[in-house]
C-alpha cells in the first residue's frame, strides 16, 4: 500500500461540515463592510518580496523569520504574510488615487507565515480586513474601529475590549525613541537578541516584546516614566483627543494602552486592538491603525490611510457550532430516471435537491433524507403515473400530495 500523504504542519483542511461557519463569517463581512461603503478587493497570493521588506519593515519578525520566500526566474517571490502592503500596491498600480476620497476597500483570504502553530494560529491562516485611503482626519480612524466592532457584534461576539494608543508622527516620535534608547542603554546586554537588534533599527518595537526578562526591564520605574510620557506633538495630540471624542460619542468602550505598538513598522499615530475575553493570553481578534507614510514609501503619492485585519480562524474558534445547512429536498424513489428529471426541475427553480444515485431501498433513502434535507420528496409508481409527488416535512412529519407541475419548495 502506498504511503499516505498528510497535510503540512501548520495547515488545515476546511471540511464540508465546517464551511457553513466560514461562509457565515464571510457573508457578515460583506454585509457590514458594505454598509460602510467598503468594496471588496482580491489581490494575488504571491507578490514581489521587496513589497513586504519595504512595506512591512525589515526589523519585523514577519520579514526576518516568518515569510515563505522562493526564487523563480531570478526574481524573489513571497507568499503574502499580510495584505495591507498588497492592497497599497494595488491602490498605487491601478491609479485609485484619482478616485474621490475616501477609497474604501475590504478583503478576505489566506496569508502565510512560518511560525509555531497554536490555537487559532496556523502557517496558512485567513484574514478579513479593511483599508481606507485619502482621509487624514480622525473621523476615518473612528469609522474603521466602529466597522470592526459592528462586524464582531454581527457574528455574535459581544465580550469585546478596544485598546487604543497613539504612536505619534515621525517628527515627535524621533525624540521619544532617543529617550527610550537612553534609559535602556544600561540594560542593553540583558535584553533578548531580538530586542538588541531592534534597539538601533526600531526601538519602539522593543515595547512589543513578550519575553518575560525583557518585560521586567521595561517595567522599571525610570523606563516606565519614559514609556508613559506624553511625547506627542500638538497636531498628533489633537488627532488622538479627537479620535477619543468620536469613540465616546459612538458609545465605544475603550481603554488606553501606552505599550500598544503593533508588530508592523508602517503604523503612525493611531493603533488599536480589539480583544476577546474568551481567548486567554493571546486574546486579540483584531489589530490595526493608521499608516500615513506607507503609500509614498511604496512609490505612490503621499496618502493618509487607516485599516485593520482579523484572523478568521480565531474568530471562528470563538463562535458556537452551527448546524450544517440542509437541502431543500431529497427525492426518495426507485425510478432513478424520474428522480433525476425531478431533481433538475427543482434545481432550475433554485432549490437544493439530491436523489439516491445508488438506487438503495426506500427505507435507506428515507433515513438519509431525514439527515440531510428539510423535506422528503417521495416519487413512487403511483406518484409517477398520476403526475404527483408526496412531500413529507421531515421536521413536523406532515405529508401531503401535490401535482408535480405545481411543486414548490
Amino acid at each position: 500500500m502506498a504511503q499516505i500523504i498528510k497535510v503540512l504542519k501548520g495547515t488545515k483542511d476546511i471540511l464540508p461540515q465546517d464551511v457553513d461557519m466560514w461562509q457565515f463569517v464571510e457573508e457578515k463581512a460583506q454585509k457590514i463592510f458594505g454598509a460602510y461603503g467598503f468594496k471588496e478587493i482580491r489581490t494575488p497570493i504571491i507578490e514581489v518580496t521587496d513589497l513586504f521588506s519595504r512595506g512591512v519593515g525589515d526589523t519585523t519578525d514577519i520579514v526576518n523569520k516568518e515569510m515563505y520566500t522562493f526564487e523563480k526566474s531570478e526574481r524573489s517571490i513571497t507568499l503574502r504574510p499580510e495584505n495591507t502592503a498588497g492592497v497599497v500596491r494595488s491602490y498605487i498600480e491601478n491609479g485609485m488615487a484619482r478616485l474621490s476620497a475616501p477609497v474604501k476597500l475590504w478583503y478576505k483570504g489566506p496569508m502565510f507565515r512560518y511560525e509555531r502553530p497554536q490555537a487559532g494560529r496556523q502557517r496558512q491562516f485567513h484574514q478579513v480586513g479593511v483599508e481606507m485611503f485619502g482621509i487624514k482626519q480622525p473621523a476615518a480612524d473612528a469609522e474603521v474601529i466602529m466597522s470592526a466592532v459592528d462586524f464582531l457584534k454581527s457574528i455574535g461576539l459581544n465580550d469585546l475590549e478596544v485598546e487604543i494608543n497613539s504612536l505619534g508622527c515621525p517628527k515627535c516620535r524621533a525624540e521619544f525613541k532617543e529617550k527610550l534608547k537612553s534609559v535602556l542603554r544600561p540594560y542593553l546586554n540583558d535584553l533578548c537578541e531580538d530586542c538588541q537588534n531592534r534597539y538601533e533599527k526600531n526601538p519602539l518595537r522593543l515595547l512589543d516584546c513578550k519575553v518575560e526578562d525583557c518585560q521586567k526591564i521595561y517595567s522599571k520605574p525610570e523606563i516606565q516614566k519614559v514609556i508613559m510620557s506624553d511625547f506627542l506633538c500638538d497636531e498628533c495630540r489633537e488627532h488622538y483627543t479627537e479620535l477619543k471624542s468620536y469613540l465616546d460619542a459612538m458609545g465605544v468602550k475603550y481603554s488606553e494602552n501606552k505599550l500598544l505598538v503593533r508588530g508592523l513598522d508602517y503604523y503612525t499615530r493611531t493603533v488599536f486592538e480589539i480583544k476577546s475575553n474568551n481567548l486567554g493570553s493571546q486574546n486579540a481578534v483584531c489589530g490595526g491603525g493608521r499608516y500615513d507614510g506607507l503609500v509614498s514609501q511604496l512609490g505612490g503619492e503621499d496618502t493618509p490611510a487607516v485599516g485593520f485585519a482579523m484572523g478568521m480562524e480565531r474568530l471562528i474558534s470563538l463562535l458556537p457550532e452551527k448546524n450544517s445547512k440542509k437541502l431543500d429536498g431529497y427525492i426518495v424513489s426507485n425510478n432513478t430516471q424520474e428522480a433525476f428529471k425531478l431533481a433538475q426541475e427543482l434545481r432550475n427553480q433554485g432549490c437544493s435537491v439530491e436523489f439516491d444515485l445508488a438506487n438503495k431501498k426506500f427505507t435507506k433513502q428515507l433515513e438519509k433524507a431525514s439527515k440531510v434535507a428539510q423535506k422528503a420528496l417521495i416519487l413512487g409508481e403511483d406518484e409517477i403515473s398520476n403526475g404527483q409527488v408526496s412531500v413529507k416535512n421531515l421536521e413536523t412529519g406532515e405529508q401531503i400530495v401535490v401535482d408535480r407541475k405545481n411543486l414548490k419548495l
